[in-house]
């Protein structure tokens, strides 16, 4: 988004509907989604990803009020339908059980966890007296696997505090936004989504070493190449069963080489979110070498194993976020070799990106290409495949033959959502055929991304 629009925006926020007073500063800001190239579904196991932003991003406008009353309106999420107007005490943000119950009560107001918790935390951590008046909307599709929870935590943490006087930027302010999600809105994310919406640059690519939050240098792609994304209309949860599933039988597996291994796993409260550790991997799957795995570990593993079957053997599930239900069969051995060998893959493309974008080379782009196709297909392997987003990569892998597409994958935690391209930067009229053919397919309302934009710690704070 351009700063002419980002200017717009300001304005239309600041007068919307006679929302704030004009005796008192409006902070403004503006935290864009994102768009996973890879290793999205290793952050939890400590991974290296690769993230860059998108254009669409999520503005956030907070006011203080002389009160104790939180109001908060939100025009995306009234335009979906949902209630967008909320008006209630500060007071009774204080209790995490009671602000849980209070953004569970239905769905109409589920969205306001993300919103809600960022207050609870506040008053929680830096002790805000103070009510508050927040304004929000947002161009970011919601549940598509481009951060839309993200962006609303970021963009409202980062102007909420800056109304109350608290520097939240950076490192710290992506840990508060995924403490906010994981606790309150009960959804086991890790930390890419927010560290990319809080640290990204239009432009760049930023590897991450999810142990917990390592940003490494922003990374230029060659001018050759372009990122493309496309919604393939089909809804991604984060706290959906398929997710859950596929996180919980990574730490069933990492348990299991830790048993074998005679290693004790503890649980380590030293930070705001809670990880199980031990002393040769530091609770990390991502920190066993590829070659290691093959050798030793994964033999052990079953392919699948229920519940019963794992606490039997294991007795504790090391995982503080994903419950385990007696309904899942867990793919143990699938998900556990995804997250050894995706954070391998991640590796290799973030090494091939950088001397590429020194010495560009068609052989190089077929090897980043081809990787983004391994990562698809693994996430099948894991469950977290879908009829939509195959497809879509069928069409990207038979299309972009010869026309200038090398690579695409499915985002983020995948079972829906979106995927992600990489392509010579002439291939737009390829990349329009292949959105026109899904689009008659008729599997889902098709969304196409394209360009990026400066993170939330960039844009900072406009105050008005």
């Amino acid at each position: 988004m351009e700063n002419i629009d980002f200017e717009t925006t300001v304005k239309r926020i600041k007068y919307a509907g006679e929302f704030f007073s004009p005796e008192f500063p409006v902070h403004i800001s503006r935290a864009p989604g994102r768009l996973d190239l890879m290793g999205g579904n290793d952050d939890y196991t400590g991974g290296l990803v690769f993230e860059s932003t998108i254009k669409e991003a999520t503005y956030a406008a907070a006011q203080l009020r002389e009160d104790g009353l939180v109001v908060l309106r939100n025009k995306t999420v009234t335009d979906a339908g949902w209630q967008g107007e909320i008006i209630i005490n500060l007071e009774d943000l204080s209790d995490e059980h009671y602000v849980k119950e209070m953004v569970n009560r239905s769905p109409s107001v589920r969205w306001t966890a993300y919103v809600l918790g960022n207050l609870h935390y506040l008053k929680k951590k830096y002790g805000i007296t103070k009510g508050i008046q927040l304004y929000m909307e947002s161009t970011v599709p919601l549940n598509r696997g481009v951060s839309s929870s993200a962006a609303i935590e970021v963009a409202v943490m980062k102007s909420s505090a800056a109304a109350y006087g608290i520097d939240l930027s950076g490192v710290q302010l992506a840990l508060a936004c995924q403490w906010v999600e994981n606790v309150i809105a009960d959804s086991a994310c890790g930390i890419m989504d927010q560290i990319a919406v809080v640290t990204g640059k239009k432009g760049h690519v930023m590897p991450l070493i999810c142990q917990p939050c390592i940003p490494e240098l922003l990374i230029t792609l060659p001018d050759e190449l372009q990122v493309w994304g496309i919604d393939s209309g089909v809804s991604h949860q984060v706290s959906g069963i398929e997710y859950e599933a596929a996180r919980a039988a990574a730490f069933m597996g990492y348990k299991m080489i830790c048993d074998f291994e005679g290693l004790d796993v503890t649980l380590d409260t030293s930070s705001d979110i809670p990880c199980y550790t031990d002393r040769f991997w530091n609770g990390y799957l991502a920190n066993i070498s590829r070659s290691v795995f093959y050798q030793k570990y994964e033999k052990l593993l079953p392919e699948t194993v229920n519940q019963k079957e794992y606490l039997e053997k294991c007795k504790i599930h090391v995982d503080p976020f994903t419950p385990l239900k007696d309904e899942v069969q867990y793919n143990v051995k699938a998900n556990t070799r995804y997250a050894v060998e995706e954070n391998q893959r991640v590796q290799l493309f973030s090494e091939l990106s950088r001397g590429a974008s020194v010495s560009p080379s068609e052989r190089a782009f077929g090897l980043m290409g081809d990787l983004m196709y391994q990562s698809h297909y693994a996430y099948t392997e894991c469950g977290l495949g879908a009829k939509a987003t195959d497809f879509l990569v069928d069409l990207c892998r038979n299309e972009g033959i010869g026309n200038g597409i090398y690579g695409a994958k499915i985002t983020g935690g995948g079972a829906g959502g979106t995927v992600a391209i990489l392509g010579n930067k002439n291939a737009g009229p390829t990349i329009n055929r292949i959105f026109k053919t899904y689009s008659e397919a008729k599997l889902g309302e098709p969304y196409l991304f394209e360009g990026s934009s400066d993170g939330a710690d960039s844009y900072g704070i406009v105050v008005v």
